[in-house]
């Protein structure tokens, strides 16, 4: 028997609308805005208030391939010819894999700093910590977690579409 699926276009959409909202954010800090750097790395946010010609480039390159992202996630629930089908999934379990591991990762290592099982590197600070305990480690999570439903909802389709 087959678990149910959500199916793959609710999915999809909110894997991209989570990776243009992540987007959005890495613009909004590369055009110059302030808000929210008090919740990342005290590095991060000195490199945005400062303006960093080199900084701002990556968080604008951040934003551009946080927007294709976006793309993928839409692209994957669309009908492809079976060698695209097949490459767009491939992109859409590393990817979500990526994301989900990154994710996991991060809150681990954060979670062990909060609990004073390892050091808080000087150039991230003891304020950081719980935002990416409480935002930015599970938002890389929840986009991996997204990534990998949606592809996995599209494997399912093709499997139920194809003859027996």
């Amino acid at each position: 028997m087959t678990a149910p699926s959500l199916g793959s276009r609710p999915l999809g959409i909110a894997a991209a609308v989570w990776a243009l909202l992540f987007a959005a954010t890495s613009a909004y800090w590369a055009a110059g805005g302030k808000l929210g750097t008090d919740t990342v790395a005290r590095a991060l946010a000195e490199r945005v208030a400062a303006r960093d010609p080199g900084f701002v480039a990556t968080l604008w390159a951040a934003a551009a391939l946080k927007a294709l992202l976006a793309a993928l996630a839409l692209a994957l629930t669309r009908p492809w010819r079976t060698r695209s089908a097949r490459v767009l999934r491939l992109a859409g379990w590393v990817n979500g894999g990526a994301l989900a591991l990154y994710g996991a990762f991060g809150l681990v290592e954060f979670g062990l700093m909060e609990l004073d099982a390892l050091d808080v590197p000087a150039d991230v600070g003891r304020a950081a910590i719980a935002w990416y305990v409480c935002l930015w480690e599970p938002v890389w999570l929840l986009g991996g977690i997204l990534f990998l439903a949606t592809t996995r909802a599209v494997h399912l389709e093709v499997a139920r579409s194809r003859p027996t």
